[in-house]
């Protein structure tokens, strides 16, 4: 246990000693470029020395695979591997033995052998892009015995083997050299998300109060779809590295769902807002509106802090009773028969306002329980029913 306690106090002296140099080299807004660098320079080095300990011929394509395959997460380096290993050995099988068939002692047969190789090769990788590196690797393959004088076959071995060597460095560096999960980048884009979302919250309450053409929430709202987009590549590196059991945290699909759902309440929100709401409504609904939207705005931060840092989540009381207040002015317009004489148009958007209101709640306790998984902390009272939210989301 003291072994467990001072091991611990040196890991975070370690940490802290890292955070400083990082710091003092102003270089603590780029940490995983600078450490994708290294990771990439090692496994180019590395590659190089197996390739001279195996006496391979060629070190050069080794390293040129290492440094191709060596992406910014685990998760990606295994898409990248897989991809790249296919696509060298379909190539390289192929235009072996299209080499061996076909004669080409001079250019004009050398022209007609890679284009019945290149053919049907660029139309696979045309078709399916795990096949990308199988055209190129049919050009080596072919035109490297003109400079080696090796036979096809051989050239084809090579390779291959080159390649395996150039894969096994930059997944051994991707591993143990600094390694980033691809969960890791995956929290750090959904927290991206959640402070988008925390901007763009308050944006959209002011907007049902007054008209503003200034207003930023198209803005933000384009910013919060470019965040997605990013979320969307990176949780197909997590969902590699889940299947592949090198990773423990909690199956990140719910919480991807979870986000998609808060998107979709602020977006009800924004139809709320496409028009300031009608003063006789706002005297009743302002104070809720405002303390509910000021509410979600400081949990969504909170939990944006709580998933990069794997703490528990921030506490649901605020949110349950700006929501109960909201709830209690809105029942009260209904039963007073304030919202029968409204338009349309304007009783549509307030019914979305209160829906998107309950929705959010219910997601913020589901986001809440997923904090508390992804911090491997038990759940409090407050999130312990969150689990059955999150499997109906799932």
């Amino acid at each position: 246990m003291a072994f467990s306690t001072r091991a611990h106090a040196s890991l975070e002296q370690a940490r802290a000693y890292l955070d400083r140099a990082w710091a003092s080299a102003g270089l603590a807004g780029r940490r995983l470029q600078v450490r994708h660098s290294l990771r990439m320079t090692v496994a180019a080095v590395l590659a190089f020395g197996l390739s001279q300990l195996l006496h391979l011929p060629w070190a050069l394509w080794a390293v040129l695979t290492s440094v191709i395959v060596t992406q910014l997460s685990v998760g990606k380096s295994l898409i990248a591997t897989v991809d790249y290993m296919i696509g060298t050995i379909g190539g390289g099988v192929y235009s072996g033995i299209v080499g061996m068939i076909m004669p080409h002692a001079t250019n004009l047969e050398i022209a007609i052998t890679l284009a019945i190789a290149i053919a049907p090769l660029s139309l696979l990788a045309s078709a399916n892009s795990r096949f990308a590196a199988a055209p190129f690797t049919a050009v080596m393959v072919l035109l490297l015995p003109t400079v080696t004088h090796a036979s096809s076959a051989q050239s084809a071995f090579f390779r291959v083997i080159e390649v395996a060597v150039g894969c096994m460095a930059a997944l051994a560096v991707s591993f143990f050299v600094l390694p980033q999960r691809a969960h890791n980048l995956l929290y750090e884009a959904v927290a991206r998300i959640l402070a988008k979302m925390s901007d763009l919250l308050p944006v959209l309450i002011a907007d049902m109060h007054a008209r503003r053409p200034d207003t930023p929430a198209r803005r933000l709202q384009g910013e919060i779809g470019a965040a997605f987009r990013q979320l969307a590549a990176v949780s197909t590196e997590a969902a590699r590295e889940r299947s592949a059991y090198f990773n423990v945290d909690p199956d990140p699909q719910p919480l991807i769902d979870l986000v998609l759902r808060l998107r979709h309440d602020i977006v009800m929100v924004g139809r709320a807002a496409a028009e300031p709401l009608p003063p006789d409504i706002l005297q009743h609904l302002d104070g809720p509106i405002d303390q509910f939207g000021a509410a979600a705005r400081d949990f969504l931060q909170g939990s944006a802090a709580a998933l990069m840092a794997r703490r528990a989540p921030p506490p649901l009381a605020g949110i349950e009773t700006a929501y109960a207040a909201f709830s209690e002015t809105f029942t009260g317009l209904r039963s007073d028969g304030l919202l029968r004489n409204l338009s349309t148009d304007t009783a549509e958007r307030i019914f979305a306002l209160a829906f998107s209101f309950e929705q959010m709640r219910a997601d913020f306790a589901a986001l809440a329980g997923y904090i508390c998984k992804a911090a491997n902390i038990p759940q409090t009272d407050e999130t312990k029913n969150s689990d059955a939210k999150i499997d109906e989301i799932a």
